[in-house]
């Protein structure tokens, strides 16, 4: 990877990194709300999360018992949740692309295919054992933590942490 300076732009509600091939545009950036939404889009933001995280615990999604059923391929269970979240987001991602095309947007939605990398496998590894070693992934595991569950609370700690050390590590890892 060559080591030029990339300068990010706004562009089309994404943050795109000038000089960067068509896989790379869809990279992560601060991007801020119009002043009159942030308020309102922060609060419907928690209560989204709030719903969703009593979603997960109520529907035992969150269970350490059904992950584990999950992966012993012991119940369907979990699986009917994954195919229904997979079938809502496709439409979902296919009701905004269709009303950004009819607001005038070119690139709402944007999904690009990006290169193989050695990188991705070593996290897809961390993240894999850090799921078996906490019984859940990040979704679940912020549901658990707001129900009061130590454990989560001590795999949240430890997921922060991993954050900021990969935010210290970033420039020296393979990308």
């Amino acid at each position: 990877m060559s080591e030029e300076k990339k300068t990010f732009t706004l562009d089309e509600n994404l943050v795109t990194a000038a000089g960067t091939s068509p896989a790379d545009k869809a990279i992560q950036g601060p991007v801020v709300p119009p002043a009159g939404l942030r308020w309102s889009g922060l609060l419907a933001s928690l209560l989204l999360g709030t719903a969703f995280g009593f979603v997960l615990l109520k529907g035992e999604i969150a269970s350490w018992f059904r992950m584990q059923e999950m992966f012993r391929l012991g119940s369907l269970h979990m699986y009917g949740y994954l195919v229904s979240a997979v079938f809502t987001a496709s439409i979902f991602i296919s009701l905004v692309r269709l009303f950004s095309k009819k607001q005038g947007r070119k690139q709402a939605a944007a999904i690009y295919k990006k290169p193989f990398s050695k990188g991705n496998v070593w996290g897809g590894l961390l993240f894999g054992i850090g799921w078996a070693l906490g019984g859940a992934c990040p979704g679940p595991m912020l549901a658990l933590a707001g129900a009061g569950h130590l454990a989560a609370l001590v795999m949240l700690g430890g997921a922060l942490a991993g954050t900021l050390l990969y935010a210290w590590l970033r420039d020296s890892l393979p990308h």
